[in-house]
């Protein structure tokens, strides 16, 4: 029987996952030689260790607005900072998580695919790249503005997908979202656990995600991994995502086990993934690789997990094209969240698009944003204090 984790263990990983490890610490860099900031920890992904006090010095916060956002944080390193702490709009994008969740929508075709398939591994392969295929959009460094109480988001004409959010809790935060077309149904109900580390933040994904494919009715369960923002306040922020990925098949007990390799010194195995798909017997049947920022291959293996003979490597998903010196990293397909194109004829008033805070950022109207969104906070908070019910509760 061969190992779930394709770092351990025989297998067509074995060696470079081995590699890959010795480098995954070793990039942190304590900075020392700032006054008042002593083992504060800055990483630069490209540059090793050498370099962190002037990384420390780049990003996009001005000295006096870093140095003061620093005193306040302080306090929370450790905590769950999920609905604590009351940040600046110019570190937002114009978007809320409600339509960040509906970015997974992306690639939906690749649900489609794996609906249509009989091979329950190939089922597999295309559904585990689904979910991998939205890494790309969550390496964006901007953050999302928190739903109000009762927000909703709803898209249509997209692949033939109907897809609606709502934020369902304020604390602790959580939103729930429902999607289908005439082969897939997908339900989230999506909450973070987090902690703050004073440089960098660890995101644990806590909710549960299901998608039943339509034609045979079988129900698919996604683990997702730990997605990790780092140079929060010094240096420039990036993002990261390590650790399992599992999409278990309920009905047969088959799944996918995937590593996301963490980013090690100089940049070594970023962005990469490696795994299998296995029986119910926990018997590899096909490997995929890749990179979560870029495409994902496949090739049947043998039940040591080595590649059959005969057989070669077959891309299954690439990441679309995106636009050039995108202000926010968007995609094509995210500005198109953004858009009424993909609003429903009678548009709920909820809706995330209509809120005054995200369109003045998106029109540029920083001071215009930042009072909104207080005024958004304010709001919140009422519908908290009237015990908000929501959409979803009011709906049979």
């Amino acid at each position: 029987m061969a190992p779930n984790d394709p770092k351990q263990g025989g297998g067509f990983f074995a060696s470079i996952a081995s590699t890959l490890t010795n480098f995954g610490s070793a990039m942190t860099k304590s900075v020392n030689g700032l006054l008042g900031y002593e083992g504060l920890e800055v990483v630069n992904p490209e540059g090793g260790t050498e370099d962190a006090e002037e990384e420390a010095k780049r990003g996009r916060w001005k000295q006096e607005d870093r140095d003061s956002y620093w005193k306040m944080m302080q306090k929370f390193i450790g905590s769950d900072v999920t609905s604590m702490v009351t940040l600046p709009v110019l570190i937002f994008e114009p978007m809320t998580m409600l339509q960040k969740m509906a970015e997974l929508m992306e690639y939906s075709y690749l649900l489609d695919m794996a609906d249509e398939c009989e091979d329950p591994y190939m089922r597999l392969v295309y559904s585990t790249s689904w979910a991998i295929s939205v890494y790309y959009a969550l390496q964006r460094t901007w953050k999302p503005f928190n739903p109000i109480l009762g927000e909703t988001y709803e898209m249509v004409n997209h692949g033939g997908i109907t897809f609606l959010a709502e934020q369902v809790s304020h604390h602790p935060p959580m939103s729930a979202a429902h999607a289908e077309n005439e082969h897939f149904i997908y339900d989230i109900t999506s909450k973070l656990k987090t902690k703050f580390l004073g440089n960098s933040i660890d995101v644990y994904p806590v909710g549960r995600t299901h998608v039943t494919l339509k034609r045979d009715g079988v129900v698919l369960d996604l683990v997702p991994p730990l997605t990790k923002a780092n140079n929060l306040i010094f240096g420039r922020t990036w993002v990261d995502s390590l650790g399992e990925m599992i999409m278990t098949n309920l009905t047969t007990g088959d799944k996918a086990v995937l590593y996301f390799q963490p980013c090690g010194w100089f940049g070594a195995g970023r962005y990469e993934v490696d795994g299998y798909i296995y029986n119910a017997a926990e018997e590899p049947k096909i490997l995929m690789t890749g990179k979560w920022n870029e495409s994902m291959s496949f090739q049947p293996c043998d039940g040591e997990g080595e590649p059959l003979p005969g057989t070669e490597l077959k891309e299954v998903w690439r990441v679309a094209d995106t636009p050039k010196d995108d202000k926010f990293q968007y995609t094509y397909f995210a500005h198109k969240i953004n858009s009424f194109d993909t609003a429903p004829k009678k548009l709920l008033a909820s809706d995330s698009r209509l809120r005054p805070d995200r369109y003045a950022l998106e029109q540029g109207e920083l001071s215009k944003a930042g009072s909104e969104k207080s005024r958004s906070l304010s709001l919140s908070l009422s519908l908290c204090s009237q015990n908000w019910n929501g959409l979803a509760s009011q709906t049979g």
